[in-house]
C-alpha cells in the first residue's frame, strides 16, 4: 500500500511482557548501579533490557531491540564502548541517555520501562513509558 506520507516508516518494535523484576542494588552484580552514569545489561523485554542510572534517585529502563528495522536479526543497541551513548552497531543508529535518537537512521525513541526506586531495590516493569 502506498501513503502520501511524508512520515518515515518502518516497523515497531515487537510487544513484550515480562513479570516485574526486582534488583537489589547492593547485590554485587548490581554494584555499578550505585554511582550515576553507570548501566547493566539484564534479561527482559524483546531482546533484554538496560538499566542506566541517570540521577541519584532516577533509573532508566530500555529495551535492547533498536527502534529501527526492529525485526532485523541483528537489531541489538548496546552502549558505546565511550559509555556517553548506545548504538545498534547493525544500523548505525545512536540514542542517548533519555531514549532519543541522535545519529544514524533511527527515528523513533527506544522503548523504556517504567522502575521505581525504593531503597536500595529497583522494580522494573513491563508497563511502556510513552513520550519520553
Amino acid at each position: 500500500m502506498y501513503s502520501c506520507s511524508s512520515e518515515p516508516v518502518d516497523d515497531p518494535i515487537p510487544p513484550a511482557t515480562f513479570a516485574d523484576i526486582y534488583l537489589n542494588l547492593m547485590l554485587p552484580e548490581n554494584t555499578m548501579l550505585q554511582q550515576t552514569g553507570n548501566y547493566r545489561y539484564i534479561n527482559g523485554g524483546v531482546r533484554g533490557l538496560i538499566v542506566y542510572r541517570a540521577g541519584t534517585s532516577q533509573f532508566r529502563v530500555f529495551e535492547r531491540n533498536c527502534s529501527y528495522q526492529p525485526n532485523s536479526a541483528c537489531a541489538t543497541v548496546e552502549v558505546h564502548s565511550s559509555g556517553l551513548y548506545m548504538h545498534d552497531v547493525c544500523c548505525g543508529s545512536q540514542f542517548g541517555f533519555t531514549g532519543q535518537p541522535s545519529g544514524g537512521p533511527a527515528w523513533r525513541p527506544l522503548r523504556q520501562y517504567q522502575s521505581v526506586l525504593n531503597g536500595n531495590e529497583l522494580l522494573i516493569t513491563d508497563e511502556v513509558i510513552t513520550g519520553n
